[in-house]
C-alpha cells in the first residue's frame, strides 16, 4: 500500500491489502480504544490496518490519519482502499489493566515521570530538557523510602544533589506539587508521542476531574 493524505474524514473502511515500508510521515500514533471507548494503547497505522483487516475496528472518530491503497480486488476490479483515523475502537477482549484491576498501578520510569511534572523541577520550578532531569526521591531510597509515583519527583540535578539523602522538609525545600499515581488513561497520554489534540481531547475526558494534568496539559507542559 502506498500512503497518501486525505482532507476528508472517514468512520470506516473496507477490508485491507499489502501495505508498503512505513515512511517518515507515517510516524504518528493512532489511539486505540475499546468498544465502550476506554483508552487502550497506542498504535502503529500497520497495527490499525491489521484490525480493520480482521474485522476488528468497531467504529472510528477522530481526523483522518492516513488513506493507504492496496491491491486490486480480483473479483470486484476496485482498488482496496482503508482510511485509518487517529481514533479507532475495537472488538474483542480490550485486556485493559486499569478497568480490569481497581488497583491497578501503572509502571513507573522517567520518560512518563518526568511528563507528569510537566518537565519542571519540582522543586525550583524551572523547566528542563530531559538530559538535565533526574527522579528524586521525597523520602530517600537509602532511608527506606519507596520507589513509586507517590514518592518520587521530577527534579533537577542541581537540586536533586542539593537535597542529597534527606526529606524536603529537612533540606529546607519545599515541593511544588504534591505527587500522584496516574490512571490508566493518564499513563496512556504519558506514554504517548506527539499526541493530537482530538486524541488529547479524548484522552482529557477520561481524566477525573481532579486530575493536575488538566492544568498542566492546558498551560502548554506536554
Amino acid at each position: 500500500m502506498s500512503p497518501r493524505s486525505a482532507p476528508k474524514k472517514s468512520l470506516h473502511a473496507p477490508p485491507a491489502g499489502r501495505a508498503t515500508a512505513p515512511q517518515p510521515s507515517l510516524a504518528q500514533q493512532v489511539l486505540r480504544t475499546d468498544v465502550a471507548g476506554m483508552p487502550l494503547e497506542w498504535i502503529d497505522y500497520r497495527e490499525a490496518v491489521r484490525l480493520y483487516h480482521m474485522g476488528q475496528v468497531a467504529y472510528a472518530c477522530g481526523s483522518l490519519l492516513y488513506r493507504l491503497r492496496g491491491g486490486t480486488n480480483a473479483k470486484s476490479g476496485e482498488r482496496t482502499i482503508v482510511d485509518v483515523s487517529s481514533i479507532v475502537a475495537t472488538t474483542g477482549h480490550s485486556h485493559n489493566p486499569g478497568t480490569l484491576r481497581s488497583d491497578y498501578v501503572p509502571p513507573l520510569n522517567n520518560e512518563t515521570l518526568f511528563k507528569r511534572d510537566g518537565y519542571l523541577c519540582l522543586y525550583c520550578g524551572l523547566k528542563f530538557q530531559t538530559p538535565l532531569l533526574s527522579r528524586d526521591h521525597i523520602r530517600p531510597f537509602c532511608r527506606g523510602g519507596e520507589d513509586t509515583w507517590t514518592n518520587v519527583v521530577t527534579a533537577c540535578r542541581r537540586c536533586n544533589n542539593a537535597k542529597a539523602s534527606r526529606t524536603p522538609e529537612e533540606a529546607g525545600m519545599q515541593l511544588l506539587a504534591v505527587p500522584f499515581t496516574p490512571t490508566y488513561a493518564e499513563y496512556i497520554y504519558l506514554k504517548g508521542r506527539r499526541v493530537l489534540a482530538d486524541q488529547m481531547e479524548y484522552l482529557l475526558a477520561h481524566f477525573p476531574r481532579t486530575s493536575p494534568l488538566h492544568s498542566r496539559i492546558r498551560a502548554g507542559h506536554h
